[in-house]
């Protein structure tokens, strides 16, 4: 007999904007336990010096958290040239240390112009990917450090916002790119492409697929809403759990075709998209979930929702 959760039945996507110095699951946790929720997780992790859009997904979201977690992201960040450090970030320790009094705003803005559209990049040690069961970062912290590939990421947009001249020069930039992109090795490329050691000073996601800063609440908000109203009260800060795949075509079908698809079988859909996956919903009403075309014509259920609520 299947193990019944503890918690209410939450189903919906909240845009959190991650405090700093927690991580990604520390923050769900935490955010989890103020909904009273029975299933949570999140889409993928941000560094504990990171802060910015963490979209958690609850109940049924679950089913579409894989495409958040492919999805395009957004950062604006502040490099710091003339300081190299064994994490890439602000919070390891000192390796490299150069002056960087000559660099220039000019010298900066060139450097990037070299690392929009595909590049390859290799991931740091001090990351959650794994080499035979162990994260990386465990292998870094012993003095372990292996050979990682190299991965084609997408750098979409790279444009330098401020910067700040001196022996620690400073370059505050924004930054779109696809799933996968380190901007910590980012920083590190672009100031070994300029001669310096580098690394990340401050990192802000701003956006995660179709969600920004503007839909994300902090957990100050979130923890007045609860004391005020208790966790019932959070549930209206919750997002549809459609908003995740509205890159998706959107394939109505009728209530009957909905009972269908719901007992996990195919149906015709007249005048559909030829192939792919596409979002399912009643006409008119209730998204219902993902599907996939076939080639005759008919969607088959992917991921169907349990619940009709979002």
């Amino acid at each position: 007999m299947a193990r019944r959760r503890r918690g209410r039945a939450v189903n919906g996507i909240l845009v959190l904007d991650k405090p700093k110095g927690v991580t990604s699951n520390g923050a769900l946790q935490r955010v989890k336990r103020l909904f009273g929720a029975a299933k949570a997780g999140h889409t993928g992790s941000l560094d504990p010096l990171a802060t910015g859009v963490l979209p958690l997904c609850f109940g049924e979201a679950t089913k579409v958290s894989q495409f958040l977690l492919d999805a395009d992201k957004a950062y604006q960040s502040t490099f710091a040239f003339g300081v190299g450090t064994a994490t890439g970030d602000a919070e390891g320790d000192e390796t490299a240390r150069a002056d960087a009094s000559s660099l220039t705003r000019h010298a900066v803005e060139a450097a990037i112009s070299e690392f929009r559209g595909e590049i390859d990049q290799v991931p740091p040690m001090y990351s959650a990917l794994k080499r035979d069961g162990q994260p990386l970062y465990k292998l870094a912290r012993e003095g372990i450090e292996v050979e990682r590939e190299g991965r084609r990421v997408t750098i979409a947009a790279f444009e330098l916002l401020d910067f700040m001249p001196g022996e620690c020069a400073h370059a505050v930039v924004d930054i779109r790119c696809s799933k996968g992109t380190y901007v910590r090795s980012l920083a590190e490329d672009l100031g070994r492409a300029l001669g310096l050691p580098a690394h990340v000073a401050t990192l802000r996601r701003t956006g995660a697929g179709i969600f920004t800063l503007d839909q994300a609440l902090t957990m100050e908000q979130l923890e007045d809403i609860a004391s005020q109203g208790g966790p019932p009260a959070l549930d209206a800060t919750l997002q549809s759990m459609e908003l995740a795949i509205t890159h998706l075509p959107r394939v109505e079908v009728g209530e009957s075709a909905g009972y269908y698809l719901r007992q996990g079988q195919p149906v015709l859909v007249p005048n559909g998209p030829r192939d792919g996956m596409v979002r399912l919903a009643i006409t008119g009403g209730a998204f219902l979930g993902i599907g996939e075309m076939l080639e005759d014509g008919r969607v088959a259920p992917k991921r169907i929702l349990a619940t009709q609520r979002f």
